[in-house]
């Protein structure tokens, strides 16, 4: 039991937190979401790692930055939290309510893969 069943510290950023780290390049954005997702609309120089195929060691080295997972709402982004925890990863960020929340900020998008 000693510690079995808790949970790992998850960090959330705004969609203007995100856009601040990106702008002054302390962040490293990393989209869960599928591929035609991805396609469709995501943030600008994202790195598209969907979730049916997620292993934390595939994910790209941020330097000195913060790795911030996204997906379309929140949920997809916090359980590949949950896989990095398990790998013991390094990486404990996402975007609060996902791509839905940044476009609902008015911040854009870029298509395309």
């Amino acid at each position: 039991m000693f510690g079995l069943f808790r949970r790992h510290a998850m960090r959330e950023v705004t969609p203007n937190e995100l856009k601040a780290m990106i702008a002054d390049g302390t962040a490293l954005v990393v989209d869960v979401r599928e591929h035609d997702e991805f396609a469709s609309g995501h943030i600008a120089d994202a790195v598209n790692l969907p979730l049916s195929t997620f292993d934390p060691a595939a994910l790209p080295d941020p330097g000195a930055r913060t790795l911030v997972l996204n997906c379309a709402g929140g949920k997809r982004s916090a359980m590949a939290l949950g896989k990095c925890a398990v790998a013991q990863a390094a990486v404990d960020t996402h975007l609060a309510g996902g791509i839905g929340a940044w476009k609902a900020a008015g911040l854009p998008v870029t298509q395309g893969a």
